[in-house]
């Protein structure tokens, strides 16, 4: 950004990408407020302003919620070489998984090009490392999470998609009638939706982080895969917010 002093809000969204509703509502809720104002209230944003949000936008992409954001940038030790490295460890993790599947690719194709017969279980394979999980846990927590089938089992799991099923179709219908998310009835749906959430990670907070970063940047195509809207993440997301803290959570459940 050259020697340039102050960005406007506008200049500051127009070059980043993001959308000054977005800038504001950082501004709103105390997460990266601009240095200055001019005389006639406009907001200001300096070098260091743009510090914190790459540090914000790096730490959303691991999947950290504004809250636990905030926190991060808010303790004096977490410094922007902190939010650095812990970005580019992510990377690392993608570009191997990446690597992988180039590896498994370039082994098909050298078999093809020698008129090889190629047994299935080689685009089973090719299938598994381009699946969407894998874009967004690491292999650690793919592990894990393959563990976490064999404990439930594979009754409890389908079980569970049915269980998923009914409980989206039921926030759906409270959604479309206008239930304010800090309803009772909502409540008890959001207390439900965390209580399938942690079957699923195991209570383990990386995995829900990766859980959500997939949502976060897939939401789409997630939601197209399990026929349902994206809106109704969105609601069941405000009741949980409004109705509880993460740490309230734990402590009553």
């Amino acid at each position: 950004m050259g020697s340039k002093l102050w960005w406007k809000v506008g200049e500051l969204a127009k070059q980043t990408g993001l959308s000054v509703r977005t800038l504001h509502y950082y501004d709103e809720i105390g997460l990266m407020k601009p240095s200055h104002h001019t005389e006639s209230g406009y907001r200001l944003y300096a070098t260091e302003d743009i510090v914190r949000l790459q540090q914000i936008k790096s730490l959303r992409q691991l999947g950290f919620s504004l809250e636990e954001i905030r926190d991060c940038l808010d303790t004096p030790d977490f410094t922007p070489q902190r939010v650095i490295q812990l970005h580019l460890e992510r990377l690392r993790e993608q570009i191997a998984l990446q690597q992988k599947l180039c590896n498994r690719l370039e082994a098909i194709a050298t078999s093809l090009d020698a008129a090889e017969d190629i047994c299935v279980e080689k685009f089973i394979d090719i299938i598994e490392a381009i699946t969407m999980f894998e874009k967004y846990y690491t292999p650690e927590q793919l592990e894990e999470l393959k563990q976490r089938r064999h404990l439930l089992g594979e009754e409890r799991i389908r079980q569970s998609e049915v269980d998923w099923q009914e409980l989206i179709e039921q926030v759906r219908v409270e959604m479309e009638k206008g239930t304010d998310p800090t309803s009772e009835s909502v409540q008890l749906l959001a207390r439900r939706w965390r209580n399938l959430i942690e079957e699923f990670t195991g209570g383990n907070p990386e995995i829900e982080k990766s859980l959500n970063t997939m949502y976060q940047q897939e939401g789409s195509e997630v939601a197209s895969r399990n026929s349902f809207d994206t809106r109704i993440c969105d609601y069941i997301s405000k009741a949980i917010a409004d109705c509880f803290s993460h740490k309230q959570w734990f402590a009553t459940n």
